[in-house]
């Protein structure tokens, strides 16, 4: 396994961390349990879950994944070994059953008490905003759309000073966000500068994969000046980017399968642009899972590349794409495709 640093830390974090939405619903506890098992033996320290998970989210599975977890450090006394990050859920129409009061004071305290009570742990190494509460693009939409009308008033002094309660008080240890966009990383950043107590986003987790490096516009820049480290999802674009859909297959198993309206990578031209990388990958003796996840890894941005299994086959291919070298020549490959089919999926 290799290691770096959260930004701005002095917490040590394998570059791949394990992320875990689909214990609860499509796995159960005990091949989560395993999955943890596996990843830790293999040197994987870094493990992230949200309050939100499983997803697609249901009020009575809410906050399982948590369980699930909590229920692991509690057997295995692994809590120390491992750095932990979590998240509060953001508002929207799949939240309501968690709550509808944002990300208010009393929400943040009460998610992170709870947090900490289902996971089993005085404390949470890395506490997430899982997405923006102003109406923003994320999510499939790709631009902003300033006709929307939009009621968020800026609260994002009283959050930090929240967060920074909360960090005087030992539940957390460091904060970042999610899905964020240009705008909103600086707000948050510009706002610990301006008052010397509050606590600094450290990370931001989005979406980043072959098939959307939309990351790459606006949001690097800001990574790699401010040192806030992206911790991707979806580096496998739902699963798209293994090629068990391409030609129309329908793994029974699959979570496009399982759940249709997770079709943001399945356009005609995600699905071309799947195809001429799964070619790219043969040619060059690789797995497309392989050539993705290994893409991710060494961009420059990237502090921990955040993979899912819900096969222990799966779990393994995708943690030994740590040991995974593209050359120059894969490199050009990915390029030329990129340039030809840019960002097919939102």
């Amino acid at each position: 396994m290799k290691y770096t640093f959260i930004p701005h830390t002095k917490i040590r974090v394998s570059k791949i961390c394990l992320g875990t939405m689909t214990w609860g619903r499509q796995n159960s506890e005990e091949q989560g349990h395993e999955q943890m098992d596996y990843a830790f033996d293999q040197g994987v320290n870094f493990f992230d879950t949200a309050e939100l998970y499983p997803v697609p989210a249901k009020k009575e599975l809410y906050a399982v994944t948590e369980e699930i977890i909590g229920r692991w450090f509690k057997k295995t006394g692994n809590r120390d070994k491992v750095v932990l990050g979590s998240k509060i859920v953001g508002p929207g129409d799949y939240t309501k059953h968690i709550r509808t009061t944002g990300f208010s004071k009393d929400a943040i305290i009460t998610a992170v008490e709870g947090s900490l009570k289902r996971l089993q742990t005085d404390y949470i190494d890395l506490y997430q905003l899982h997405w923006p509460e102003r109406n923003t693009n994320f999510f499939g939409q790709r631009g902003f759309n300033a006709d929307v009308p939009d009621f968020w008033q800026d609260n994002i002094h009283q959050i930090l000073e929240t967060l920074r309660d909360l960090i005087k008080e030992g539940k957390i240890r460091q904060v970042g966000l999610s899905n964020e966009n240009p705008w909103g990383v600086m707000r948050f950043l510009e706002e610990a500068k301006v008052h010397d107590s509050f606590p600094r986003m450290v990370t931001i987790q989005n979406a980043y994969n072959l098939l959307n490096r939309l990351f790459e516009v606006g949001l690097s820049e800001v990574s790699v000046r401010e040192k806030i480290g992206l911790l991707p999802y979806s580096p496998l674009g739902f699963g798209v980017l293994s090629g068990k859909y391409l030609g129309g297959q329908k793994p029974r198993k699959g979570r496009v399968t399982l759940f249709p309206n997770y079709n943001r990578y399945s356009g005609e031209n995600a699905q071309n642009a799947t195809q001429k990388y799964y070619d790219l990958a043969e040619e060059h003796g690789l797995s497309l899972v392989q050539m993705a996840l290994s893409f991710v890894n060494t961009r420059a941005f990237v502090t921990s590349n955040i993979i899912g299994a819900t096969s222990m086959e799966q779990l393994r291919e995708n943690i030994d794409s740590i040991n995974v070298n593209l050359s120059a020549e894969i490199l050009e490959g990915i390029e030329a495709i990129h340039s030809n089919i840019p960002n097919p999926a939102p």
